[in-house]
């Protein structure tokens, strides 16, 4: 009987208990109540009715579902805490935080809390290539996917990006691939760490949650800290939060600069290719002019990958990635052009460093939507870019107030250099937008916060932008 057969044999006699429904659940619990397990469903939101906002209430057509196939439901703020503490096991979703005080009581009363990406490292049969960070791990990920399904192997894709892998953990064999994005709030409990793991950048990001920049860091440190001898680990030198991290590696080590030379690893040459240096052996790889999604910090991304899997794929597969991948879904991603203008979706730069990449990798002063919910994040670095990129500022959400003060307060804000102007939603925003572009323009959607004060997330922000601009 293999492991996860005996798992699965293991779970029939449990109360087994899911915080949350959204992308990285939903399909998990159809899984074990199509295996006939005792599954309950606990969430802070009820059903409500059509006067609340959809983020806010337990989606209708899930209970149905659900309901029908046999899961109990303990919906509300002070019920869903009756479902945790009556289970023998919890999976907890990301967005519910591991220390959050109802986990802790579940904890210390002896339930397991686990999550479905703990639960998919301890019983996944083949290599794992991971990848975390503050900014580019999406993309990085998927070029990773690409670089392996180029080469010819079954890749399994997921984490923080994607469908959960567990449900496809019965599918998976030795030889196959599964290539993740890991986000801090995964990796605060995770005791177990992939074959190959890369931290693309550390930069403050979800303070409001994690509270310290400590904390943080220390969560990311989980995709190092727990490998072998015989694991890999890529880290950015250009960054000093990752560069700080080569004493915990414990495997071999590679970095990517796009300054200097590493003694392995990638890295960007003054004639512009992305090369990989083997202890002295130098190969060129491409050339950053043949990489076709724009912006220096897709050569970084690129840089990323290439060290990450560098031996594990044809250089062949690396050069028709770079000619040929499109981005990725809500990355700066071209939505359409309407009289000369171009609109791109930059949804998931929910950063302020994120927006500066964005606000980079394009070479004319901008129209830009910006706000949304606040991750307890200074806005005050991204302020001097604006300004030298920016034309006209539309700011909404949560934090379109924090965002324009810190506009306003940079040295050098002049009005007759950028006009600022408040929006009530994403529909008048891109109201406003149309209405004020002329040909040759860019319209960014380029958040730099959480989507939470208005969507459930960034996704459905992004799709929600699309949506509307495709209808103008």
């Amino acid at each position: 009987m293999s492991r996860i057969t005996d798992f699965f044999k293991c779970l029939k006699d449990k109360k087994i208990s899911f915080i949350g429904v959204g992308v990285s659940h939903n399909d998990l619990i159809r899984l074990f109540l199509d295996k006939g397990l005792d599954v309950s469903v606990c969430d802070a939101k009820t059903l409500g009715d059509d006067t609340m906002a959809e983020k806010d209430r337990f989606p209708k057509k899930l209970y149905d579902e659900f309901s029908e196939k046999g899961a109990r439901f303990f919906l509300g703020e002070n019920k869903y805490i009756d479902g945790i503490m009556q289970a023998d096991i919890v999976f907890r979703t990301p967005g519910m935080y591991f220390n959050h005080p109802d986990i802790k009581a579940a904890r210390d009363s002896g339930i397991i809390v686990t999550s479905e990406m703990e639960l998919f490292f301890d019983l996944c049969p083949c290599r794992i290539y991971a990848i975390t960070g503050s900014d580019g791990k999406s993309t990085t990920t998927t070029l990773v996917k690409e670089f392996f399904e180029r080469d010819g192997k079954r890749v399994f894709f997921g984490g923080n990006i994607g469908k959960p892998l567990l449900c496809k953990i019965e599918q998976i064999n030795e030889d196959d691939v599964a290539v993740v994005e890991l986000s801090s709030f995964q990796l605060i409990s995770m005791r177990e760490s992939p074959y190959a793991a890369a931290i693309t950048n550390i930069t403050p990001n979800h303070l409001n949650v994690h509270g310290t920049m400590e904390e943080y860091i220390d969560a990311k440190c989980n995709i190092l800290r727990h490998q072998t001898a015989f694991s890999r680990a890529v880290l950015n030198l250009d960054n000093e939060n990752t560069r700080n991290l080569a004493d915990i590696v414990r495997g071999r080590l590679s970095y990517f600069s796009r300054r200097v030379i590493p003694e392995c690893g990638s890295f960007l040459d003054e004639n512009g290719w992305l090369c990989y240096n083997d202890r002295g052996c130098v190969t060129k790889v491409v050339h950053k002019n043949d990489i076709k999604i724009p912006g220096i910090h897709n050569v970084e991304n690129f840089l990323t990958a290439i060290a990450l899997t560098w031996g594990d794929v044809t250089l062949e597969s690396i050069v028709d990635t770079a000619k040929e991948f499109g981005g990725v879904e809500h990355r700066i991603e071209f939505v359409r052009e309407l009289d000369g203008v171009r609109y791109y979706n930059d949804s998931i730069a929910s950063s302020p460093t994120r927006v500066m990449a964005g606000l980079n990798s394009f070479d004319r002063k901008m129209i830009v939507i910006m706000g949304g919910s606040d991750k307890g994040i200074s806005f005050k670095p991204m302020a001097p870019l604006i300004l030298e990129k920016v034309k006209l500022l539309i700011v909404m959400g949560e934090t379109a107030d924090a965002i324009k003060k810190s506009v306003i307060e940079q040295d050098g804000f002049s009005e007759s250099e950028i006009v600022i102007k408040k929006a009530s939603g994403m529909e008048e925003a891109v109201r406003i937008a149309k209405e004020n572009a002329k040909r040759g323009d860019i319209v960014s959607l380029s958040p730099a916060c959480a989507s939470f004060d208005m969507y459930r997330m960034f996704e459905e922000r992004g799709n929600h932008f699309k949506k509307i601009v495709n209808e103008l």
